[in-house]
């Protein structure tokens, strides 16, 4: 877990695209391999840009999903308040083994999906990228650079854990939707244009699923 990764350093965010790329470490020269599983949780702070090191897109492809954290609802902050200013004996307790997880990501890949919505969801990363031969127009206008196929593989994992979740043996296009703005989120790059025009992310992407 990253904190604040922006504010990290090039070398510490090169360490760390080592650990996410290769599931290793290099200390003093000597290479450490991560026992499975591993992953990166890691947040950014949106609000000061000075004296931050924004990520590379390389690096920013690597994680699986963009999650945004606005203000904690209003009951949610009274629980933070109250748990963060008295004295608290709280008692963690483990709820998955490292095995299961293991298992439970074996077995999302064992879940079958149909030919025409994994076309989608590769269509739908497609859209994304600027003058190409399947690229929105909202693409060609408003995007420098859009999602490559490691989105369309992150859409397709993420599908089918959402049809999962909710009681489905295989996915649909609207599972594909309901985890597509998360994963495309951090893919794609504004030109000036959109900057100019103060069109989000957010939109582009939802004319593109929309579309």
């Amino acid at each position: 877990l990253a904190d604040e990764i922006n504010r990290t350093p090039p070398k510490t965010q090169a360490a760390l695209l080592e650990a996410m790329q290769e599931r290793a470490i290099t200390a003093a020269g000597k290479r450490y391999i991560l026992d499975k599983p591993f992953f990166v949780l890691a947040t950014q702070n949106p609000i000061e840009q000075e004296g931050t090191y924004p990520l590379p897109e390389a690096q920013l492809d690597r994680f699986m999903f963009n999650i945004w954290l606005d203000y904690p609802a209003f009951k949610d902050e009274i629980t933070i308040v109250k748990n963060t200013t008295s004295i608290s004996d709280f008692k963690l307790n483990n709820v998955i083994t490292g095995e299961e997880i293991l298992f439970y990501q074996d077995l999302i890949r064992k879940i079958p999906i149909n030919d025409n919505v994994l076309e989608y969801a590769v269509n739908l990363a497609s859209k994304s990228r600027p003058n190409t031969e399947k690229s929105h127009d909202i693409s060609n206008k408003y995007i420098n650079w859009g999602a490559g196929p490691r989105a369309s593989q992150y859409l397709v994992l993420g599908a089918k854990t959402h049809a999962v979740l909710n009681g489905k043996y295989s996915p649909d296009i609207e599972d594909v939707k309901a985890i597509a703005m998360p994963i495309l989120r951090h893919r794609l790059v504004k030109n000036y244009k959109a900057e100019a025009e103060r069109i989000s992310i957010e939109d582009i992407i939802d004319e593109l699923i929309k579309s």
